[in-house]
């Protein structure tokens, strides 16, 4: 009998999602691991991969086909000497066999959502399943070679096992590996084009949409900002840095991840949540990142942080941005999470307040060290200063609460020692 091809579940909060490409079409035999198709989830957009085997009967579900349902019928295949011509979408046939996804990290609320089942394929690197003669490169990539009519062949991937990334196309389109329409033509000079545009949301765009909306209509955000002189954070970095081993380089934001989930240890009753009975209070720091991305924003998790090390603190946020810009980040990267540090300091930005990341309680929002006038001591001198704002929902957090948290984050940056006691 035939087997259904579903929509995958491909992260924990993800109930419907647009089926981007399918690199196989009716008539075409897959194998056990073959890539079938690209879905984009409210995360990114990942490659699945077939877990049967058979023919391409039917495809149900046409390319570009958006919010189709986690666990619709997308394809239909015929098992060996199953006539496929014979096969329609209504036909009878049997649904794939379940495979559980890698497990979720263990959630600080017993109300967290972990990862559901995924019927028919599995989210997978290409790296770790393509055959040798497929090119390794992520749906993003591939979508910017080909928007720019840019082979693939022969550009030299930087990405994990050679992997091609969006930095390697644009690297090659900057050194004029392939010619853009209007070069290929002829013309002397590129043409700017003045119409407007239409980009449909993608299930990433629709998430955030969504989720903040709700955060800003549900919760009741007030913002408390702070001023952190971070001279001797900035001095201990460059010791910690220079005596640590090779390949470790610790960040400041590593800093102000391990300062936060001290605070949080500290001042517990910020480590929370509202729910309607009641407020959740978490034993764990899991502190979320926010990662941005072309199109969107994702927050994988660093879990209990109080328990880590500088050292590993800044390995794991390295690992998580490269995956989540790469769009490989597991399910369970982003599941849970207490408290959010959205830092746009890199991008010159001095303060901003940023929304609250539901169902956590607060999020903190950091901006740039840069030299500012201080007074110390009755006279005026010149300190590097980096402001930093609490955005907290008053149903968990209340104004005295967030100040007094944030004098303990402020002590730990200016004194960075405290944080390694």
């Amino acid at each position: 009998m035939s087997i259904s091809i579903k929509m995958p579940a491909l992260s924990p909060t993800m109930t419907d999602g647009t089926l981007a490409r399918w690199l196989v079409s009716e008539g075409d035999e897959v194998r056990s691991g073959d890539v079938i198709a690209e879905i984009e989830t409210d995360k990114a957009t990942m490659e699945v991969e077939a877990i049967d085997e058979g023919i391409v009967a039917v495809i149900a579900v046409e390319a570009g086909a958006q919010n189709v349902p986690v666990n619709a019928v997308i394809a239909i295949l015929a098992e060996e000497g199953e006539d496929p011509a014979s096969i329609t979408a209504d036909a009878p046939h049997d649904a794939a066999p379940e495979v559980e996804p890698e497990a979720a990290a263990a959630a600080p609320s017993a109300q967290a959502p972990s990862a559901p089942t995924i019927d028919s394929a599995v989210m997978s690197q290409a790296v770790q399943t393509a055959s040798a003669t497929r090119v390794f490169a992520s749906p993003l990539a591939r979508r910017i070679a080909a928007q720019n009519d840019l082979p693939l062949d022969g550009i030299t991937g930087t990405g994990p096992n050679g992997r091609i990334i969006k930095f390697d196309i644009e690297t090659a389109l900057s050194q004029g590996v392939a010619a853009t329409p209007s070069q290929a033509s002829g013309a002397s000079h590129p043409v700017t084009s003045v119409e407007d545009r239409f980009v449909p949301h993608s299930a990433m765009r629709r998430t955030i949409a969504q989720r903040l909306t709700q955060s800003k209509q549900t919760a009741p955000h007030f913002y408390l900002t702070i001023d952190c002189e971070i001279d001797g954070l900035l001095a201990a970095r460059k010791a910690m840095n220079a005596a640590a081993g090779e390949g470790v380089k610790i960040s400041v934001n590593d800093m102000i991840v391990r300062a936060a989930a001290a605070a949080l240890m500290k001042v517990p009753d910020v480590n929370g949540s509202f729910e309607e009975d009641g407020c959740r209070y978490f034993a764990n720091a899991d502190i979320c990142i926010a990662v941005a991305l072309d199109g969107g924003l994702v927050t994988p998790v660093i879990p209990a942080v109080q328990n880590k090390g500088l050292a590993e603190i800044s390995q794991i946020s390295k690992t998580l941005a490269t995956q989540a810009r790469d769009g490989t980040l597991a399910p369970s990267a982003y599941a849970g999470g207490t408290f959010t540090i959205s830092n746009l300091g890199m991008f010159g930005i001095k303060e901003f307040a940023a929304v609250i990341n539901p169902p956590q309680g607060a999020i903190l929002a950091v901006g740039a060290g840069e030299q500012r006038p201080v007074v110390k001591d009755g006279e005026l001198a010149v300190a590097t200063v980096m402001s930093v704002t609490l955005s907290a929902d008053h149903r968990v957090v209340d104004g005295a609460l967030g100040a007094q948290w944030l004098q303990v984050f402020k002590e730990l940056i200016e004194n960075p020692v405290l944080m390694l006691v």
